[in-house]
This record gives structure tokens, C-alpha cells and sequence, in this order.
């Protein structure tokens, strides 16, 4: 597909108020430009798919974004502080039920046909982000800081210290909550008017209007549409897209009223689903499990339309554009250095290997494009975009290498910190896509550039954490595969290293245990290294799919099995459930053969595992929110259940392994 018939679907779907056929908007496409010949359609079919741009809608027929959600009611219900303000503030009520490409500071608002008055809110920023959280809370002070001009400069003075006060657009509401009597419970009912403007019509619903069984009702659609959308798609592009998809799989229920809120739903209501961190980002997933790591860089998006040389270096592992590889021409230029070799290994670092005909393709494709560039190349018109574009160059190749090595690498991908390759993709991206932006002659405003540059310092920070906690894998990971390990009674007993990480948390063990010890041995190690006391009801369980003749048809383990017979068939991965709150999921990382020595223990570990008392990981990191920013009675509940001197990123290693020697000297 050229970019004049990527425009004209774009056009096509922002404007298809109903189900099409892949014919139909075939036909729309061509009529724009006829390239593409008989493939053009599946050209179509594969860019749609692979963007997720429509839902399908039964045999041969998709919907579009406008086409599920114009017209269809949702809930929102103002906060006290937008009540005592008189404000209702967009943010991200109106997600997904309007164009993504419209932001909340241009959406418009209608109450009985009337447009509501428009305000600004002034305050400290943190006043504002929980009403921009559901974007996913990394992107609240972008939305804040893109609202208006002040803002962007206001973030962009100290890219380390947040402005004091900004100012949000919001409605001004005061008349209208005072003739309608509207009080804290009350909700509005907003309908799409305008799916590609982003405007809405509001209706007011009294507070307890709606029966409870309803409610419920909504709430069970609602976690079946969020429950298929993580098996269907995993983690998505976005938290607004996951919010797209479980809308469309939790049926017309979901999209009819009495429903809660989104915020209400996600924040309050639901046990079920929670916001978990996903590399630098965050998503929406299972309450107490955590997103799985990738294999490998993956591309933000499949490109279902690349160039030759776009698909020669996607196949290499360098999943890039041709815009790309143009601003890393004009980095050579500004380095004023057109040695070719040099601007190739700058591209494609030393551990990624080209063959000899793939190697040539490249050369000649940045010689054009070199030739071309240099002809109108100013170095004084690029000296304030040159060292920003060379700095995110650097990082991006280095982003690269460190992929590639690790790809190369032995390593068993469980030794990797958490999130590693979705940490670097997702570095990756964001520095392509600056590498994109910066692939201009024109210099970019100020703000903008300013914005740029605090980006990146934080992308090198978290790229340079990264790099030092894989070194750091890699070398224990060498020297528990290359050494003997000296933690069994008896030398030449095989030995195994296992992580137990508690789902929904950042704490973690790392235990050397004997191959030989069976899961009821395992079961008490586990309560041990958590602290926890062994009096709830618990259970191993596994995918009956995954190895049927040991684990039953109810999911369960039984505690008998020996963990290196599991580990031997296949069984490598599995979860301890410990009640109905706490989940820990079983890694056997490597094994040893091992020497006469210690005891059962703990290599190494994060975190003070939580009381078990705490009902799950959700109210887990509410209570840690409590502590920082609740009110009395929530502060003192968490101190109660917390305890009052909890430090939830100490972790005692000696502590942990007396307790071990303490347990198998019983």
C-alpha cells in the first residue's frame, strides 16, 4: 500500500457508520490509486489485522471504531472535588468511545442539546493525573503538559521538577449541577454525538436510579470482555486499545445502561483486574499475574506495507523505517563524517552479522540517500536538532546490540530482570519514532525540542539500569551453569535453582533446592521465604493442557510429585496458590550437580513479602498508597496491617536463610 491508500482507509474507516466488507472498502481505496493490482486487498485485510483498526463483525464483515461506539452510553460520574469545583474535566471519561487521535482538551460536551461552557482548572499537576490514570499513569503528565501552550512550556523549564501549577481545560458546570440538584453519587449518561470531532451528549441519572443486580450485570460483561481481550491480544499496543477490544468482546451488555463508570469499575469495583506494570508503561491484566516478557525486539506496530529495505533489516532483528535509516544519514552529515562503512556499523551494530548481498543492499541504499541529503545540508540550520539526533542514534544502536547479544546468548531467559525485551522494545520505539521526528531539515520548536531532550536523558537512565542488571544476570547465570555450586549434603546430588515470584508484586526469592524434594518440601519453603504462616488452605496448580498425566483435569498438582520429575517433563513453570488472595509463580531456572555443603537456601530476592492477611495484591498496593497520600483512617489501616515500620524494598537475606536452616533442622 503507498501512503495516498493508507490515507484514503484511514478516511474510509473514520467515516463507516456501519458494518462494511473488505470489498467495499477495497473498492474506496482504489479509487484514490489503483497500485496494488489483485493484492491490494489483501494488503488491506493484513494492515487492518495486524493495527487492529476494525473489529470483525461475523463472516466477511468488519466495524470500525465509529461504527461500535457512536451512539452507544457510557457513564460519568464527577468526583467531589469537580462537584466543589463546579468542573467536570474529560480526561479519560470518553475513552474509547471517541477518535484516539482527539485529545480531552478538544473534546466538546452537550447538555440537552446545548454546548456546555468551556473553563480552565488551575492546581499542581498530581491534582489532575488520577483523571488522566486510565491512559495508563506513565502518559498522565504528557496529556497534562499537551492540554496547552502554558503547560508545554511550564514541563519543559525544569525536565527534572514538575511545574508548581498548570491549568486543565474543563466545563464550567456550576449552573447546571445547581439547577438540577446534582449531588456526589449522581452520574451522567454520555452518548457519542461525534465519534471523529469528539463531541457527546450528556444526560443526568439520580444516584441510586439503577438496581444493583444490573450493575452487577455490567460489572460480569465487563470482566468477560477484559478477560477476552487479554487472551486474544495480550498486552496491546495501548491501554486504550485493550479498553477497545474488551468493550467489543463484552458484547451489547457492556454497551448498554446501567453500567458503572470506567473509573469506577476499574478503580473500585472489580477485584479481578488491575494496572500492572508492562516494561515502562503500564496495562490493564489479571489481578496478581504479571504480563509476560517478549522474545526478541518487536516492532510498536506489524508493518503490513514495508519497503525492500525495511524488511531486509526487520528479518535482522532491526525492526525499523526508512525514516530511520534517513535521520541516521543526517546524523553522519552533521557528524560530518560520510564514510559509509562508519554510518553501517552505526545502523547495524557489530553483533548483528549481514550477509555479503544484504550488507551490499544497505550500503547502496544510505550512499543514495547520503548523495541526496548532502546536496541541501546546512550544518548551522541543524545545530540545535544535530546533537539531539546523534544522542538518540547512539541509543538506539546500543539498544540494538544489547538485544542482539542477549538473543545470541545462552542465557536462559528467566535469569533476565523483569520485562527485559519489553523494557528494550519499548526504548526502541520511542527512540525511532524521536529519530522519525528528527528526520526534517527544519528545526522543531523550542518546547518541543526541550520535551525531546528530557525524554531521552530519561531513556538513557533506564536503558544504562537495564544494561547493569543484564550484566549482572549474565555473570550469575555463567556461574551457576560453569561452577560447582556448593549447597547440597551430599556431592553429586543434582540440585536446582527456582524463582518464586509473588504475582502482582515486584518481590521475588531465589532458592537452591535438591531436585529430589517433593512439592509438599516446596510448599513449606515457599511459606518460609514470605513469612507466612502455612494456616490457609493452598495448592500447586498448571494448565491440565500442558502435561495431563500430572496435573488433573482441576488444574491441581499433586504434592507428592518431585519437582525434578516435573522439571524433567516439561513442568519447568507453574503457580502456588496460597488461598484465595496470593499467587506464586514456580520458575525451575537451571540445575547443578552439587558438592558436599549448606543447607536449603536463598541465593538472592526483592522485596518484604506482605502480610497475608492482605486480600490480594490490588489492596496490597492500596494500602502503599495509603501510607503515602490516604487519609487518617486509611493511614492508620495500613500502618495496622502493614505494620508501622514497613519497608516494602528490604529484604533480609541472612534473616531469610536462618529461617530455611531453622525449618530443616525441625
Amino acid at each position: 500500500m503507498t501512503i495516498a491508500q493508507e490515507d484514503a482507509l484511514y478516511e474510509f474507516l473514520d467515516n463507516a457508520p456501519r458494518p462494511f466488507t473488505l470489498k467495499e472498502v477495497t473498492q474506496a481505496v482504489r479509487q484514490v490509486e489503483r497500485t496494488g493490482g489483485a493484492r491490494l486487498a489483501l494488503q488491506i485485510a493484513h494492515f487492518i489485522e495486524s493495527r487492529r483498526l476494525a473489529f470483525e463483525n461475523g463472516k466477511n464483515y468488519f466495524l470500525s471504531r465509529r461504527a461500535l461506539f457512536e451512539k452507544v452510553p457510557f457513564v460519568i460520574q464527577p468526583s467531589n472535588h469537580e462537584l466543589m469545583n463546579g468542573v467536570l474535566i474529560p480526561g479519560h471519561r470518553c475513552i474509547p468511545f471517541v477518535n484516539p487521535l482527539i485529545p480531552p482538551s478538544q473534546y466538546m460536551f452537550y447538555f440537552q442539546g446545548k454546548p456546555c461552557p468551556v473553563d480552565s482548572l488551575e492546581g499542581a499537576p498530581e491534582d489532575f493525573y488520577p483523571y488522566y490514570l486510565i491512559f495508563g499513569e506513565e502518559y498522565a503528565p504528557h496529556y497534562i503538559a499537551g492540554d496547552n501552550k502554558e503547560n508545554e512550556t511550564a514541563f519543559s523549564l525544569d525536565p527534572e521538577e514538575e511545574p508548581p501549577e498548570v491549568s486543565i481545560r474543563a466545563f464550567d458546570m456550576r449552573s447546571l449541577f445547581r439547577e438540577i440538584g446534582f449531588v456526589p453519587g449522581d452520574r451522567f449518561v454520555a452518548t457519542t454525538r461525534d465519534w471523529k470531532a469528539g463531541s457527546f451528549d450528556l444526560e443526568y441519572v439520580k444516584g441510586g436510579a439503577w438496581d444493583e443486580k444490573d450493575l452487577y450485570a455490567w460489572a460480569e460483561a465487563a470482566e468477560k470482555g477484559f478477560f477476552q481481550a487479554f487472551e486474544n491480544l495480550g498486552a496491546g499496543f495501548s491501554c486504550e486499545e485493550q479498553l477497545a477490544w474488551a468493550f467489543f468482546y463484552g458484547d451489547e451488555r457492556m454497551r448498554r445502561v446501567p453500567a458503572y463508570s470506567l473509573e469506577d469499575f476499574l478503580f473500585r469495583k472489580t477485584e479481578k483486574i488491575d494496572i500492572v506494570p508492562f516494561g515502562i508503561e503500564t496495562r490493564f491484566w489479571w489481578t496478581g499475574k504479571e504480563i509476560p516478557d517478549f522474545e526478541g525486539l518487536r516492532a510498536a506496530m506489524t508493518q503490513a506495507d514495508q519497503t525492500p529495505i525495511e524488511d531486509l533489516l526487520m528479518r535482522n532483528g532491526i525492526p525499523i523505517s526508512e525514516f530511520v535509516l534517513q535521520s541516521f544519514a543526517r546524523d553522519a552529515l552533521y557528524r560530518n563524517d560520510l564514510n559509509i562503512g562508519n554510518l553501517v556499523q552505526r545502523v547495524i551494530p557489530p553483533s548483528i552479522r549481514l550477509d555479503r548481498w544484504c550488507l551490499e543492499f544497505v550500503c547502496q541504499y544510505l550512499v543514495d540517500i547520503l548523495a541526496d541529503f548532502a546536496q541541501s545540508y546546512s550544518i548551522f540550520k541543524d545545530k540545535v536538532m544535530g546533537p539531539i539526533r546523534q544522542r538518540v542514534a547512539e541509543l538506539h544502536t546500543a539498544v540494538i546490540d544489547l538485544s542482539a547479544r542477549l538473543m545470541k546468548s545462552e542465557i536462559n531467559k528467566s535469569w533476565l530482570p523483569m520485562h527485559t525485551f519489553i523494557v528494550l522494545t519499548q526504548i526502541q520505539n520511542h527512540s525511532a519514532s524521536l529519530l522519525e521526528d528528527l528526520d526534517m531539515e527544519d528545526e522543531l520548536p523550542g518546547p518541543e525540542l526541550a520535551i525531546m531532550d528530557a525524554t531521552l536523558d530519561t531513556m538513557i537512565d533506564t536503558y544504562e539500569d537495564v544494561r547493569e542488571m543484564v550484566d549482572e544476570a549474565l555473570s550469575n547465570f555463567r556461574q551457576s551453569n560453569f561452577s560447582l555450586v556448593k549447597m547440597g549434603e551430599a556431592a553429586g546430588e543434582t540440585w536446582l535453582t527456582v524463582q518464586l515470584s509473588l504475582g502482582g508484586t515486584d518481590i521475588w526469592r531465589r532458592v537452591a533446592i535438591p531436585a529430589a524434594f517433593r512439592l509438599f518440601e516446596l510448599q513449606r519453603i515457599i511459606q518460609t521465604v514470605f513469612s507466612w504462616s502455612g494456616h490457609i488452605k493452598s495448592r500447586f496448580t498448571a494448565d491440565y493442557k500442558i502435561v495431563s498425566g500430572i496435573v488433573s483435569k482441576d488444574r491441581t498438582i499433586d504434592l507428592k510429585q518431585p519437582l525434578g520429575h516435573l522439571a524433567e517433563n516439561g513442568l519447568s513453570e507453574f503457580l502456588y496458590e496460597y488461598g484465595l488472595n496470593w499467587t506464586v509463580k514456580v520458575m525451575v531456572l537451571s540445575k547443578q550437580t552439587a558438592a558436599d555443603g549448606d543447607h536449603v537456601s536463598c541465593l538472592t530476592g526483592e522485596g518484604v513479602a506482605p502480610n497475608e492477611k492482605i486480600e490480594g495484591p490490588l489492596r496490597y498496593r492500596r494500602l502503599l498508597s495509603h501510607r503515602e497520600t490516604g487519609n487518617k483512617d486509611e493511614q492508620a489501616q495500613a500502618a495496622a496491617l502493614l505494620g508501622e515500620d514497613y519497608d516494602a524494598a528490604k529484604f533480609d537475606l541472612r534473616a531469610c536463610n536462618g529461617a530455611l536452616k531453622e525449618l530443616f533442622s525441625e
